[in-house]
């Protein structure tokens, strides 16, 4: 079986046709479970959680349009997963509990996009990896991914080593395994499953996530995995899933995890 979790409509429109263009090519690429999970801090019903200048200036939905979008999919006897990906928040757990639980969700995603003020996957703040320190960066995005795992909020957590988008990696090798390590032992004691993510093939590192090294972690701790593009454009759905298929098993893993409101169910892999 293969998932397709990690999608976004954002450079498209809420309606119906739209959304057919993924589940037309998630259908070509032989996916069994597909799902949209838009960046919530697109949604005015976020503004508590997540708000800079960078982030304000693109929320412009409503749930309410998300919502009813999947409810005329449903109808239509179409089978889409309803999520979200959100931005985690240090500080704001009751604030996204609220909005979490707030919808019918089928999953959710949380993934790390800022550390402080820094946006680390934002071509807008690429010149600021020069200017700061990389082993404080890199302690403090994994300071979050232990924290997102302890909150137990989210089902799966996006791109876990997005951190290495731009190739600024630690030289220092014990350094890195040290915050693979930490990272995976909190993900171990939650709910959070990890996904394959093939999105940072399309990313100036041109590596997958996660790192083989990190994932090799997440088998050894018993943590499921999901499979997921991260597609902004129809034709990227399921795109690259072979390789992401083979660093998997590469690792030892057969099997991955599926949802639908909520309950999860472990099934065979590829």
């Amino acid at each position: 079986m293969r998932t397709d979790y990690h999608n976004h409509l954002e450079l498209g429109t809420l309606e119906l046709d739209y959304l057919m263009k993924f589940i037309d090519e998630a259908k070509v690429k032989k996916i069994d479970h597909f799902g949209i999970s838009e960046h919530a801090y697109h949604f005015y019903q976020t503004k508590d959680i997540l708000s800079n200048p960078w982030v304000d200036a693109r929320r412009y939905y409503d749930m309410k349009d998300y919502v009813d979008l999947f409810k005329l999919a449903w109808k239509n006897n179409i089978d889409v997963k309803m999520s979200i990906e959100m931005d985690y928040t240090p500080g704001k757990h009751a604030e996204m509990e609220k909005f979490i639980s707030s919808y019918d969700f089928d999953y959710v995603i949380g993934s790390i996009h800022w550390v402080g003020d820094f946006g680390i996957d934002l071509a807008e703040f690429r010149e600021e990896w020069d200017k700061r320190d990389l082993h404080d960066t890199y302690t403090k995005y994994y300071d979050q991914v232990i924290t997102l795992a302890e909150s137990n909020l989210f089902d799966i957590i996006g791109h876990i080593d997005l951190v290495k988008i731009f190739k600024y990696i630690p030289e220092d090798e014990e350094f890195l395994l040290h915050q693979f390590d930490r990272a995976t032992t909190a993900l171990a004691n939650s709910k959070t499953c990890v996904e394959i993510s093939t999105a940072g093939l399309r990313k100036p590192i041109g590596k997958l996530y996660p790192d083989p090294r990190l994932l090799q972690m997440c088998f050894n701790k018993n943590i499921p995995i999901v499979l997921s593009s991260d597609a902004h454009r129809p034709q990227d759905v399921g795109a690259d899933f072979d390789q992401a298929i083979e660093l998997a098993k590469s690792v030892g893993y057969k099997t991955l995890m599926t949802f639908e409101k909520g309950e999860r169910i472990e099934v065979p892999l590829g």
